[in-house]
This record gives C-alpha cells, sequence and structure tokens, in this order.
C-alpha cells in the first residue's frame, strides 16, 4: 500500500472508482458486526447471512454517494440500511415474530443506556477489527511496541527491555499505529 493510498480515509476511498482494496477493507472490517447485529434481531445462520449480502449489495450502490457529514452518525447510518432490509427481508418471509426483533431494533435507534452499550460495542469491534486488518502494514516489532504498551498496559521501559528498543521507539510505535487507525477509521467512529 502506498503512501498515497493511506493519506486517504477508508470513507473517502470508497467513494473512488475502482478502488477494491477499499471496498475488500471495508467488508473485512464490517462483515462481523453486521452479521452479530442479524443474528441479534434473532435471525438464523442463513437468514443471517442474507440480510448481510443484501445490506452490502446496498452499501456498493449507496456509499460512492456517502456524504460524511460530522453532525450525523455514519452508524446510524448504517443501522437504517440495516433496518430497511430487515423490513424488506420480513416483508418477503415472515421468518421471526415481529415484536422480538422490533424490540431489539427499537434498541438500535432509541436513545438510553441500551443505545449507549451499543455504541461502546459497535466502536469497540471496529477499531479491534481494524487493528486485525492494519497489522500488516507495520513491521512486527512495531506492531508488537504499540500492542503491548497500549492494548496490554505493560509499562514502556519494559516493552522496550523486552523488544531492543529505546523507550523512545516504543512511544513512537504506538504514536504510528494509533495516528495510522485513527485515519482510517475517520468518519467511521461517531
Amino acid at each position: 500500500m502506498g503512501m498515497e493510498q493511506t493519506s486517504a480515509t477508508l470513507l473517502e476511498r470508497l467513494q473512488r472508482p475502482g478502488e477494491q482494496e477499499a471496498w475488500a477493507r471495508f467488508v473485512k472490517l464490517y462483515t462481523p458486526f453486521l452479521y452479530h447485529w442479524a443474528r441479534r434481531i434473532c435471525l438464523n445462520d442463513q437468514d443471517a447471512a442474507d440480510l448481510v449480502q443484501e445490506v452490502l449489495l446496498v452499501l456498493v450502490q449507496k456509499l460512492p454517494e456517502f456524504s460524511y457529514d460530522r453532525h450525523k452518525s455514519f452508524r446510524g447510518w448504517l443501522r437504517t440500511v440495516m433496518l430497511n432490509k430487515w423490513r424488506d427481508h420480513q416483508r418477503r418471509h415472515t421468518v421471526v415474530p415481529v415484536h422480538q426483533s422490533e424490540a431489539f431494533l427499537s434498541h438500535l435507534v432509541g436513545p438510553g443506556a441500551a443505545a449507549d452499550f451499543e455504541e461502546a460495542e459497535y466502536r469497540q469491534h471496529l477499531v479491534n477489527r481494524a487493528l486485525e486488518i492494519m497489522q500488516g502494514e507495520f513491521q512486527p516489532t512495531t506492531w508488537q511496541a504499540c500492542w503491548e504498551y497500549v492494548v496490554s498496559g505493560r509499562p514502556a521501559a519494559e516493552v522496550a527491555a523486552e523488544l531492543g528498543l529505546s523507550v523512545g521507539s516504543v512511544y513512537t510505535a504506538k504514536s504510528r499505529v494509533l495516528r495510522r487507525l485513527r485515519q482510517e477509521l475517520e468518519g467511521l467512529l461517531d
């Protein structure tokens, strides 16, 4: 991946024609989360997989035109897309008792503690998934230094000694990885 590709956010790259790598990255990033949402609506594995595929097809059509508004939530927009596809699915196949699924969906769109939990869950999933996908972009030592210091919460001096680095190198590794993560997810974390 060249520097000109990494300077744009994932959302920006998805709006350009012929960005197969960005689409592959988006699908890797979001498929597990969309599937999780679909399963929480009480769909069986096959129906959940079908719903995720339908949502991804809509996203292929809509994301190139998507205009990020800092005052609105990408997650909210994504939720609306899934909700609309689920309702289409319900009209085609009466699989799930509507009252059960509507209760869950109200948590997806409603305010309060459930929405706060959902937001935290979304953010955690997205960051973890992005980190998994981005790992190959960094030297193994850089990656490990950041991971041990930030995720494992180990002291910088201990990580530096273990990896044969200076303490400053551990801080630099952390800074590089987290800057790249923020850049990649700009607009996706609301």
